[in-house]
């Protein structure tokens, strides 16, 4: 099963499918190429959208939340993923401390970590759950909605390494994106790998970074298959110093709304898409669907109200939101269901290291395809990537399952490519950071 794939566009549907499926032996060896000459990171999550015409990333999540929402059949695929990982950076490790996200009474994303646990116990790990949290004093279990308990203890901060009581990891994996900034206990550690690098993180990464990163990947991509980057590729525009509170910075973001549109609608008129062009609007910082606003003209982001305003003002851990990335809006024309319980839907694409894991669909039936989907109300569809992304069948449609599963693979692959560039270039900055 995959979602219908309804489009008015009227020009050739499936194009870019078509073109992997026969570039696939040239694709293959191109991203093997790179993972030689760049590190992924430990794991990711991409946000696409798919709109026939056009296959985007539009977000990319290096602290993935949703392992719990992976059909059971990728559990084998992410295990032999994380073995090859370990083995690749250290071999020996016997003990690791999960680090999770502060959202002790959020149970779904517990049994995420959960779940993240599992597949590092099944590679020989010993995992265990150390807590930033200061009200976990001593180990603290917590029950989840699969009837299973998660155990929660106190970290114990030694000269340059971080354990728990009686428990001396090799290596440390973060679940947490670290929107509040990097905690001082998390600092120095010379002596242990810790995974993503905190870097990683919300306190120096931007999406705007990450964007700029994938723009230069998918060129290159696009001129290696023949195709136009645009197809796989958001225009975007970064503005910063701005103050929704206070009205600043409006005439930067209406400007910088009005020039990407502009350039949308002159790939419309090229490609003869009947589509009314959209930019969405978000805090170039942090995750959870906060600080998103959908515009279809400048107009619309002058003069915002009360209401507008504060929800545009903040993000995750109450942070005020000061700069903003302008990313082309990419309409999702993937339904699953039908009638009253139809809804959009725009597939996650799930990877640990360079391999792609499995993927599900984010469904929201309040929403349309032109609206962000990370919202309340939506809800995840476990429609199995049935050959992980990774086995097109040049046999059948374009469109068939594995063809467009494929597809979704490819372009996460790019995503999760131009996230290694990303923290490239930020690491020297975050070493300034990290010792400060």
């Amino acid at each position: 099963m995959v979602p219908r794939l309804t489009t008015a566009f009227s020009g050739p549907l499936l194009e870019i499918e078509r073109c992997f499926l026969e570039a696939m032996p040239t694709i293959e060896r191109w991203l093997r190429g790179q993972w030689q000459e760049h590190t992924a990171p430990f794991y990711g999550s991409v946000d696409l959208r798919n709109s026939g015409f056009k296959l985007a990333p539009i977000d990319m999540n290096l602290f993935p939340g949703g392992f719990n929402n992976l059909d059971a059949s990728f559990l084998p695929l992410c295990v032999q993923a994380a073995v090859t990982l370990i083995d690749r950076i250290c071999p020996d490790a016997k003990r690791l401390l999960l680090i999770p996200e502060n959202h002790t009474r959020n149970l779904f994303y517990l049994q995420n970590v959960a779940q993240i646990a599992a597949i590092l116990r099944l590679t020989g790990l010993d995992v265990r759950i150390g807590s930033l949290l200061p009200e976990i004093v001593k180990p603290t279990p917590v029950g989840l909605p699969d009837g299973t308990t998660l155990l929660l203890e106190p970290l114990v901060r030694s000269r340059h390494r971080l354990g728990l009581a009686g428990f001396e990891p090799c290596a440390i994996l973060l679940n947490n994106d670290l929107s509040a900034g990097i905690p001082e206990i998390l600092k120095d550690l010379d002596e242990q790998v810790v995974l993503p690098p905190l870097h990683a993180g919300w306190a120096v990464r931007r999406k705007s970074n990450h964007f700029a990163a994938y723009d230069l990947v998918a060129g290159d991509f696009a001129r290696l298959v023949g195709i136009d980057p645009w197809r796989i590729n958001p225009y975007f525009s970064v503005c910063d110093s701005v103050n929704f509170h206070e009205r600043q910075g409006e005439d930067c973001l209406a400007a910088n709304v009005d020039a990407v549109l502009e350039l949308i609608r002159e790939k419309y008129r090229q490609y003869g898409i009947d589509e009314t062009p959209y930019v969405v609007v978000k805090a170039d910082a942090g995750t959870y669907g906060m600080g998103v606003m959908t515009v279809k003209d400048a107009s619309q982001v002058t003069g915002l109200n009360r209401r507008q305003r504060n929800k545009m003002s903040v993000i995750k851990e109450g942070l005020a939101v000061s700069q903003v990335i302008i990313q082309e809006g990419v309409h999702s024309y993937e339904v699953v269901g039908s009638g009253k319980q139809e809804g959009v839907a725009e597939p996650v694409v799930y990877m640990i290291d360079r391999f792609v894991v499995g993927g599900f669909y984010r469904v929201h039936s309040g929403r349309g395809r032109d609206e962000n989907l990370n919202a309340p109300g939506m809800h995840f569809e476990r429609l199995a990537f049935e050959t992980s992304c990774s086995l097109p069948d040049q046999c059948q449609n374009p469109d068939a399952a594995p063809n467009r599963f494929y597809a979704y693979g490819v372009v996460a692959r790019l995503a999760q490519l131009a996230a290694s560039l990303e923290l490239e270039r930020t690491a020297p900055v975050a070493e300034e950071l990290a010792c400060a």
